[in-house]
């Protein structure tokens, strides 16, 4: 964006110290709190919904709703009380908050935060230490946060350590564990939860029952109140307890989401950024934004300029997973389908295709919460049994989470058919705790005394090979892992212009020739959304006299003998992943390729540097784009002599 000016003007914020020995809220601090909640909500509105109208989401309900605390603690911390002045929060993309917060204690210009989530703005969709001015803490994934600000309080004895908790944070079973932890070694830590009773996908209050975050933790020990977070001299009056005491403390806090906005109160879409014309509407209502209403009203998403050779269309598979087990699940009587499939969702129906299983199939849907690790051995307690199928899914950040749960799954031979979406850094504003990078991790297990150890990890390339996936290996047993990416994909073309997959079968553990390299001629090795770059610059490789051929690795940790032994012929191989080059498949597909005889030069690239924001640029930073590709082709030929 061109503006330079920042349309709210920031410096409006009134100064207030509030006296943690005031038993009520005085007048004066009440009014010019009520003036900066209001125009640090106007803010976060403004340009959260600004990052979602140019393509690149916000998450404007969260942050939208905590400003009221995050307003009288700040206030506490300038009238002098013992507080670290760091506004911990466990939900990372209410990162607004922070990036607002940033502003107003001056660490960097208003103007920045016009440039939210943009690619290399600095300003990504969950906090990172050390990447953007004001920021203290890297806040992870959901719900991550508590235990370690329990060992920020041990290193500040004296002082009160803040964390922003959520309703949704709260779900995941680190924090039991640290409000145990808490409890038991006296910490002044106070965590302030907004129980706004929604998450991604609905409403914790209905499809949860008996949730109740003050009888949780009270059970843990914490002491643990309830205020209703609009009402300012309540909450004032909450907090102030909270803060008068070095003990634990919980305050559960109150309010519907986006109070007070019309078209986004109480609604589950808020969670994101507001949509447009509920952002414009919102402004237009408040008066004097102008500058701001036309900023949103002609902002658009920016389209990636790139192109690829080799390829066409798009496909997106991670929606298409539910559509596909449909078909499945159609052909099956209700009273087999009640016996044999449980799907388990994590709040993550939308972005994982399983909306499409609970419209079609409720009967066998199974609404989670957001509790990866329950969630993964609910599926395999299900799946414990011959002929019963536990299907799972969630993003492939959270695989990292699960490892014990798939080590005990493997123990006890369940069948679970693990769908990982967002996988790699493809179009990842969330960026780098988001990453979906160490899915190697899952192919941990030892052969049983009966056999082979059946966990199988699969990346397919299209929409068409990812179809002809899923309906092959769902009735297998044992542990399936499937992956795909945010980004939608293209059809990967075979020499012959048409759709290289279009029909063609899928056979686990088969390994595909996508271009043959002459006589001579090395190898590159890829699956997932680095296939199709990968083609195009093989493609470019030949057009400029380079022999390279191209092979997919749709079933990611088999061998392929017949494979590997063509490619153990080669002068040089080289693998290209969207995930880790530290733990993915290059770092070990060396070894493989020297047991087969292999006796060329070797390489692998992946993701191998934190992210830089932004969507289709994510690819290109980490070297993965077909420039990247080429280059690292160019390197093996040139230090293999045949250049």
């Amino acid at each position: 964006m061109t503006q330079n000016v920042f349309p709210i003007d920031l410096k409006q914020l009134k100064p207030v110290q509030l006296d943690l020995s005031a038993p009520t809220l005085p007048d004066d601090a009440k009014a010019a709190l009520l003036h900066n909640i209001q125009l640090c909500r106007d803010a976060i509105v403004f340009f959260t919904a600004l990052g979602g109208a140019k393509g690149l989401a916000g998450h404007t309900g969260g942050a939208y709703d905590t400003v009221p605390e995050v307003m009288i603690v700040r206030a506490l911390i300038a009238g002098g009380a013992a507080i670290v002045p760091v506004f911990y929060d466990e939900a990372g993309h209410r990162v607004a908050t922070q990036y607002l917060l940033s502003v107003l204690d001056g660490h960097m210009p208003a103007e920045r935060l016009l440039h939210y989530r943009e690619f290399e703005s600095g300003l990504p969709g969950h906090p990172e230490k050390r990447l953007t001015p004001g920021v203290q803490f890297s806040s992870g994934r959901l719900g991550h946060l508590w235990a370690f600000c329990n060992g920020v309080a041990m290193a500040n004895p004296g002082a009160a350590i803040v964390v922003l908790g959520s309703d949704g944070a709260q779900m995941e079973g680190d924090d039991a564990e640290a409000a145990r932890f808490a409890v038991a070694h006296g910490l002044n830590i106070k965590v302030l939860i907004d129980d706004n009773n929604v998450t991604i996908t609905g409403h914790p209050q209905e499809y949860m029952p008996g949730y109740d975050l003050t009888r949780t933790l009270a059970g843990y020990g914490v002491t643990t109140e309830t205020t209703m977070g609009e009402d300012l001299d309540a909450l004032y009056v909450d907090l102030r307890r909270a803060f008068s005491s070095p003990a634990p403390h919980a305050l559960v806090i109150k309010r519907r989401m986006a109070p007070g906005i019309e078209g986004g109160e109480g609604d589950i879409h808020s969670h994101d950024a507001l949509k447009k014309d509920i952002a414009v509407a919102y402004l237009e209502k408040r008066g004097g934004y102008d500058a701001a209403i036309e900023l949103l009203k002609t902002a658009k998403p920016e389209k990636s300029p790139l192109t690829y050779r080799g390829s066409s269309g798009e496909g997106k598979n991670r929606d298409d997973f539910g559509k596909i087990i449909n078909e499945m699940l159609d052909g099956m009587d209700e009273a087999t389908r009640l016996a044999s499939v449980r799907v388990f969702d994590n709040d993550l129906e939308g972005s994982c295709g399983l909306q499409h299983i609970r419209k079609a199939h409720p009967e066998v849907f199974v609404r989670g919460g957001i509790m990866e690790r329950g969630n993964y051995s609910a599926a395999a307690g299900f799946g414990s049994s011959k002929g019963r199928q536990g299907i799972y899914a969630t993003f492939s950040a959270f695989l990292e989470m699960v490892i014990s749960e798939v080590t005990m799954a493997r123990l006890n031979f369940s069948n679970v058919l693990a769908h990982f979406s967002h996988s790699g850094v493809d179009e990842m504003a969330d960026n780098t705790c988001h990453f979906g990078i160490n899915s190697m991790f899952a192919d941990g297990g030892l052969d049983p005394r009966e056999g082979k150890d059946t966990t199988r990890l699969y990346f397919p390339a299209d929409q068409h090979q990812f179809a002809a996936c899923v309906k092959r290996i769902f009735p297998d047993p044992g542990l399936r892992f499937l992956f795909t990416t945010r980004a939608t994909v293209p059809d990967i073309l075979g020499e012959d212009g048409r759709p290289f997959y279009q029909g063609r079968p899928f056979e686990p553990g088969v390994d595909d020739l996508v271009r043959e390299a002459g006589a001579g001629g090395g190898y590159v090795v890829a699956f997932g959304e680095a296939l199709y770059r990968a083609l195009d610059a093989v493609i470019g490789c030949r057009e400029n006299g380079l022999d390279a051929g191209l092979v997919n690795k749709a079933t990611v940790n088999t061998v392929d003998a017949e494979m590997m032994d063509r490619l153990a012929k080669a002068p040089w191989v080289l693998v290209v992943e969207g995930w880790n080059v530290k733990t993915g498949l290059g770092s070990r597909f060396g070894s493989l390729l020297l047991r087969h005889g292999f006796k060329g030069r070797y390489d692998h690239i992946g993701t191998h540097t934190e992210g830089s924001g932004g969507l289709w640029q994510q690819m290109g930073h980490q070297g993965l784009d077909p420039k990247g590709i080429a280059a690292a082709i160019g390197g093996l030929i040139e230090t293999s002599g045949l250049s």
